[in-house]
């Protein structure tokens, strides 16, 4: 009997021992959860702080066909982003958004330009009207849908500068119709008081080297030509 009496104490020690161990083990565990959730949670609220946080950047916006979209090249290697490059690299507080679409032609262009300018733009860059005319199409539409864009920005963001980006096409169409194609962008931008950019692909039109087979758009070191003279333009109106 006495030795069923000391057993069965050991049996109860040894329980009690067990049922101590796991409850301090399971507090543990639950307190080193709690932290770490914890610190997960701190975390999760500093990350989304900060992606809300709204961005005290304006914006340059370039707006245009393949040229600005950058067709056959990297994204990184289009003027656009060219230009973002020298933004940063001389500490200026804007950024850069692409709004090219291959293929876009000014009709094209003054379509999607009400929802393209949801939000305000402190520059807006506007290459349109060289797919207009290597299809010949009829250049008063051409000023129309020009004149439309313009209105527009003026309209929605009336404090942006506005840039336009002057084209020259082959003399496919005949002199006449190539003559008043290059002269609409200085009489849009005469009339409009706008920045002009003279002939956005100058030193690099009908410069083999310098563009793709398509004899259109330019390849990467064409871009770069393409970046430095949209640059001599652009960088004295940011401020």
């Amino acid at each position: 009997m006495k030795f069923l009496k000391t057993r069965q104490m050991a049996y109860s020690m040894i329980n009690g021992l067990l049922l101590l161990l796991t409850v301090w083990g399971c507090g543990s565990s639950g307190t080193k959860t709690e932290s770490k959730l914890a610190s997960e949670s701190a975390n999760a609220t500093s990350a989304a702080a900060k992606t809300a946080a709204p961005s005290t950047k304006q914006t340059v916006l370039f707006y245009g066909n393949s040229l600005t979209a950058g067709y056959g090249v990297e994204p990184t290697q289009a003027f656009p982003a060219l230009i973002g490059k020298k933004i940063d690299s001389v500490g200026l507080n804007y950024s850069v958004v692409n709004a090219g679409l291959s293929g876009e032609t000014t009709a094209g262009g003054k379509s999607r330009i009400g929802w393209v300018m949801r939000k305000p733009v402190a520059v807006f860059v506007l290459e349109l009207g060289g797919n207009d005319g290597l299809r010949g199409l009829p250049l008063a539409a051409t000023r129309q849908n020009l004149q439309a864009i313009i209105d527009t920005v003026r309209l929605k963001s009336p404090q942006a500068t506005i840039v336009l980006a002057g084209m020259q096409i082959p003399p496919n169409m005949g002199t006449s119709y190539t003559r008043e194609f290059r002269g609409l962008f200085k009489e849009l931008a005469d009339k409009n008081k706008l920045v002009l950019i003279p002939f956005l692909l100058e030193g690099v039109g009908g410069i083999p080297k310098l563009n793709q087979p398509d004899g259109i758009h330019p390849t990467p070191a064409g871009h770069k030509i393409v970046a430095n003279t949209v640059w001599n333009v652009l960088q004295p109106l940011l401020k």
